[in-house]
C-alpha cells in the first residue's frame, strides 16, 4: 500500500528492532504518513514496549503518535494524518 512502510522485526532484539525502525523512519519521504511495524505478539511486546519508549511523548518529531495495529502483533507509527 502506498504511504506505508511495512516492517517485519520478529526474532529480533529490541535495540536491533529499534535501529530498523530509525532507519525507515530517517529515510522516509514525504509520500509516507505510516510506518508499521509486524513485531509478534507473545515474543514482541518486549520490542512493542520499546517502540513506546522510544517514539513516544513527542521524542521522534516525525512520529505523530502512536496506535495499535490490527491486532497486538502490530504497531503503527503515525508520521501524518492520511
Amino acid at each position: 500500500m502506498a504511504g506505508i512502510i511495512e516492517i517485519d522485526v520478529h526474532g529480533k532484539n529490541v535495540e536491533t528492532a529499534i535501529g530498523e525502525i530509525k532507519r525507515h523512519l530517517d529515510n522516509a519521504g514525504t509520500g509516507t504518513y505510516r510506518i508499521r511495524v509486524i513485531h509478534g505478539y507473545h515474543g514482541g511486546t518486549r520490542i512493542r514496549d520499546g517502540i513506546w519508549d522510544e517514539f513516544s511523548y513527542g521524542r521522534e518529531s516525525k512520529v505523530k503518535r502512536i496506535i495499535m495495529g490490527d491486532n497486538q502483533g502490530i504497531t503503527e507509527l503515525i508520521l501524518r494524518e492520511f
